[in-house]
């Protein structure tokens, strides 16, 4: 619920901002170790953005995948989860570099 206050939030002031009055579409991007749930965050928002600009907004989720570097072969690989292995090498030093992020990427306006 929080998470969805926040993008609401964000949406009000930059309505003020840019001075539009509906928001029909709303793009975010999480990334898969962010413990976000998307069906979660579509849910929240709907309820928490009634009586705003972005009340009855569409919620479109890009998932986005994780990256990181192995410490062992230096390869930068796709994992799914922490705690993975390295892929290339089997590797178990990794350092994530993507793959937590939670952003509000596009908002198509009225």
């Amino acid at each position: 619920m929080a998470i969805a206050r926040s993008l609401v939030d964000m949406i009000r002031e930059q309505a003020e901002a840019h001075r539009f009055t509906q928001v029909t579409r709303v793009v975010l991007e999480i990334g898969v170790l962010g413990h976000v749930e998307p069906h979660a965050v579509r849910f929240c928002f709907d309820a928490v953005a009634r009586g705003t600009v972005a009340e009855g907004a569409a919620v479109e989720v890009l998932e986005l995948p994780a990256r990181a570097t192995c410490f062992d072969c230096g390869a930068t690989v796709e994992i799914t989860r922490r705690g993975d292995p390295c892929p290339a090498c089997g590797g178990a030093k990794l350092l994530v570099q993507a793959g937590e992020e939670l952003r509000l990427k596009q908002l198509a306006v009225v």
